[in-house]
């Protein structure tokens, strides 16, 4: 398989096929991460992703499942993701399901009539970052679009029958608007109703503009516990149709993962006992990305 730079996927698309298609990511200015900075983003050659399914198609027959990176590959003209999503289809039969990253950008780009398109060849989840439902976080940390339009984005997924999942980000307001972040992130997915919530824990990498600030002083991570204030804050002001709620990454310092509004109260409950340190929570050495 031809894979260039680094690659990251979703912890659940861990057993899938992984088919490089874009490198880099298409906004690549968000100031917590740090997985493509100096990378130009740009879409690799059809013949070498031809190359890896037909790799795929020789020596990976146990996956079912494939997942298309890099951090945007949604941004492919519709024309060509059609086109691999058939030839998916065509020369990797067993799979049941094509997975893609997908952001407020990329999403627009496309139709709904599109989407329920990709999903009629196979698309069956786009994962999306919200990060934060507080207009003035999502300013800061240079997100570059408005949280509105996030929102309807991901509906518009919704609506086109593709499964949503959505990442969000604790801590990242920092100690200041923590209560507003997660209040806020809390409505935001509750307008979004995805099928799939990450609640990951932030994490600073010296690399980021996020963490020069930090060693810099002007920026302060919440600790542990202010971490598990605010993913109550945004839990109970979550109300999903029926999705599942985690927020079991290797960054938490809870494992969470509750169906919601079935799981709601016990997990609020759950929460509460960390906080009274009824429960233990994971040590930092053995938090990861």
């Amino acid at each position: 398989m031809d894979y260039q730079g680094i690659i990251i996927r979703p912890p659940s698309e861990a057993n899938s096929i992984i088919l490089q298609v874009t490198v880099g990511c298409s906004h690549n200015k968000c100031t917590f991460c740090g997985t493509y900075k100096g990378v130009r983003f740009r879409i690799k050659p059809e013949s070498l992703v031809e190359q890896d399914i037909d790799f795929a198609a020789r020596y990976c027959r146990r996956q079912r499942r494939v997942f298309l990176t890099d951090g945007d590959a949604l941004i492919l003209p519709q024309a060509r993701l059609l086109k691999l999503l058939n030839t998916i289809r065509q020369r990797l039969p067993w799979v049941t399901r094509v997975g893609i990253y997908g952001n407020a950008k990329s999403i627009r780009t496309k139709t709904l009539e599109e989407l329920k398109a990709l999903r009629e060849c196979g698309l069956g989840i786009v994962y999306m970052g919200l990060e934060s439902g507080d207009a003035e976080t999502l300013k800061v940390v240079r997100k570059g679009v408005h949280v509105e339009t996030m929102v309807a984005m991901g509906q518009k997924v919704v609506e086109a029958g593709i499964k949503l999942s959505v990442t969000v980000l604790l801590g990242l307001a920092g100690p200041e608007r923590s209560d507003v972040h997660a209040k806020a992130t809390g409505q935001a997915l509750s307008a979004m109703d995805p099928d799939y919530v990450g609640a990951l824990s932030l994490m600073l990498l010296p690399n980021t503009p996020l963490g020069r600030d930090y060693s810099q002083g002007r920026f302060k991570l919440i600790s542990p516990m202010e971490m598990l204030k605010e993913l109550k804050i945004m839990m109970a002001h979550t109300d999903l149709s029926s999705g599942l709620f985690h927020a079991n990454h290797a960054s938490n310092y809870l494992p969470i993962k509750a169906r919601l509004p079935r799981d709601k109260e016990a997990t609020l409950s759950l929460i509460d006992r960390a906080l009274q340190g009824d429960i233990p929570l994971k040590p930092e050495f053995l938090r990861a990305l």
